[in-house]
């Protein structure tokens, strides 16, 4: 795909979650399909008819096994954030229909305990995890992402550690 033809397409309606434990430390995952280290925040697409809330929920719970009686919601982003992905991944991610992502991202604090978090799903995502302070995320995720990721730190920054 050429540049403009990149340039014209869409955004995918997506959704991310900075899930925070009682330290206001952020839930990180590696990404179970790539050896590279990838460690990013839980996120996904919303359905046709999902509002973003319900499908940052639904995400969540999909990806770590946690339901949404164990957590609570602090915040959202008050914008939809966007990234473009490297042109040479747009042809082979989504079957080429985006040049990138808007998101809403979601803060929401984690009730429950370490051992109610299960990664290992029906087609699990994340191959590990573990809590990271804010700096360590922003380093963590893959570069096209890095400055959305310093949005949302920024945006929840009173509630991390």
């Amino acid at each position: 795909m050429t540049p403009e033809q990149i340039a014209a397409l869409p955004y995918r309606p997506n959704v991310g979650v900075m899930l925070i434990n009682g330290d206001g430390l952020i839930f990180a995952a590696q990404r179970i399909d790539t050896e590279a280290p990838a460690w990013q925040m839980p996120q996904g697409g919303i359905d046709d008819g999902e509002n973003a809330r319900s499908a940052a929920l639904r995400e969540l719970e999909e990806e770590t096994g946690i339901p949404p009686s164990l957590v609570k919601v602090i915040g959202e982003t008050p914008t939809w954030l966007t990234y473009d992905l490297p042109h040479d991944i747009v042809p082979r991610i989504w079957k080429g229909r985006y040049r990138g992502q808007k998101q809403k991202w979601f803060l929401m604090r984690f009730l429950g305990r370490d051992d109610q978090i299960d990664i290992q799903r029906d087609h699990p995502e994340f191959s590990a995890w573990r809590w990271i302070s804010a700096d360590e995320m922003i380093d963590a995720i893959v570069p096209f992402k890095r400055d959305i990721y310093r949005q949302v730190v920024e945006t929840f920054r009173q509630h991390l550690r």
